[in-house]
């Protein structure tokens, strides 16, 4: 379950997470008198579950309350990415003088969660993995030991972060232990002018499973605004829609990621992230691939599995039934690897289907899954 920004800055708050002044709204005509309480200025903000508000427009800066309510109105009327924005959060400015990244992720098939983070925040991490791989740090955390001091100094000194970003690390940390979350990302955690560290923007996805012991949550709409993140989420499937053309499947959380950094670094975009877990099954696979191929913005794309739990030869079945349900006109990169990855391509070379390609490495995948994506 998604939360909204203004829910994840809440948590971030309650957590000892400093957080500029805001407020939130879904009337136009408060967003003056919002302002005035701000000092002013205000930073406009959709409050939309997607990415890319910003170069949508969906983010503005309003130098006065006229111009914040007028501001207001322009987003309120706006869809980004499919998402209707119905309520807008102002906030009150900082004066920025750095940003980074930080984040939490369940990897599932690892079974335990990756502390991602870099010195570069404030764009997409997919986009500065591309650019400087080397900048983003990915350091595995046991859920059994959790975030000490000393594991939040590694990630501080593995990333490049300032000292002070240890304490930040710790409260995010709880965040996700203490909220039941899957994924909790501050981007861009800023250093001000003043030398406090800020959240600026966060993103917090929870466990539905755990919904029953967090009471705040009992009544808040699950339904989705996107179509296919509805029909995935119907599917018991951890898919998140993204702005691409190469649709990705992967089996744990840190794997997709890294497909997600390796198919940018390819020249494409990703369409999506598909997490199908450590212990997919065939019907799990068929029903992924079956989502991301009626994605229309998917020209290619790409199922990157290492078999542990999940039997590559699985993998394959799943595949095949999905083919012989959706009828794919897209080009379709495999690459199987681990527990029965022999057996799994063997699958699929006896399909001989024509639209079919195996890889044997991520990185010949993802640049043959970008290439087609471009052809096809």
């Amino acid at each position: 379950m998604d939360l909204y920004e203004h829910q994840a800055r809440q948590l971030f708050e309650e957590h000892g997470i400093l957080v500029p002044r805001a407020e939130v709204t879904d009337a136009a005509g408060e967003a003056r008198g919002i302002a005035r309480r701000l000092g002013g200025r205000a930073v406009v903000k959709a409050q939309v579950k997607t990415g890319g508000r910003g170069k949508a427009g969906g983010v503005r800066l309003a130098e006065d309350p006229e111009a914040a309510e007028r501001t207001a109105r322009e987003i309120l009327g706006m869809t980004i990415k499919g998402h209707p924005v119905r309520a807008v959060m102002l906030a009150q400015p900082v004066d920025i003088e750095a940003e980074f990244y930080v984040s939490y992720v369940l990897d599932r098939a690892a079974g335990r969660f990756l502390a991602i983070a870099s010195a570069e925040g404030g764009t997409e991490i997919e986009e500065v993995a591309a650019a400087r791989p080397e900048a983003v740090a990915r350091v595995p955390v046991d859920p059994a030991e959790g975030v000490t001091p000393e594991k939040a100094a590694e990630i501080v000194r593995t990333a490049g972060l300032p000292p002070a970003a240890a304490d930040v690390l710790l409260r995010l940390w709880q965040v996700l232990i203490r909220e039941d979350a899957l994924l909790v990302e501050v981007n861009p955690l800023v250093r001000t002018a003043q030398g406090q560290l800020m959240a600026l923007d966060g993103k917090v996805t929870l466990d539905g499973n755990a919904r029953y012991r967090q009471a705040r949550w009992a009544d808040q709409e699950t339904s989705h605004e996107d179509p296919l993140e509805a029909a995935a989420a119907a599917k018991g499937l951890n898919y998140v829609k993204l702005d691409g053309e190469v649709g990705v499947i992967g089996n744990g959380a840190g794997l997709v990621m890294s497909t997600l950094d390796v198919v940018a670094g390819s020249g494409a975009r990703p369409a999506n992230f598909l997490d199908i877990g450590g212990g997919a099954s065939a019907r799990i696979m068929s029903d992924g691939l079956s989502v991301v191929l009626s994605d229309p913005g998917v020209r290619s794309v790409l199922v990157n599995v290492f078999g542990g739990i999940t039997a590559c030869d699985a993998v394959a079945d799943g595949i095949v039934r999905a083919l012989d349900a959706v009828r794919p006109t897209k080009p379709i990169v495999v690459r199987l690897d681990g527990n029965n990855a022999a057996r799994g391509r063997a699958v699929l070379g006896g399909l001989a289907h024509p639209l079919v390609h195996q890889a044997a490495t991520m990185d010949d995948a993802a640049r043959l899954a970008a290439r087609l994506a471009h052809t096809s």
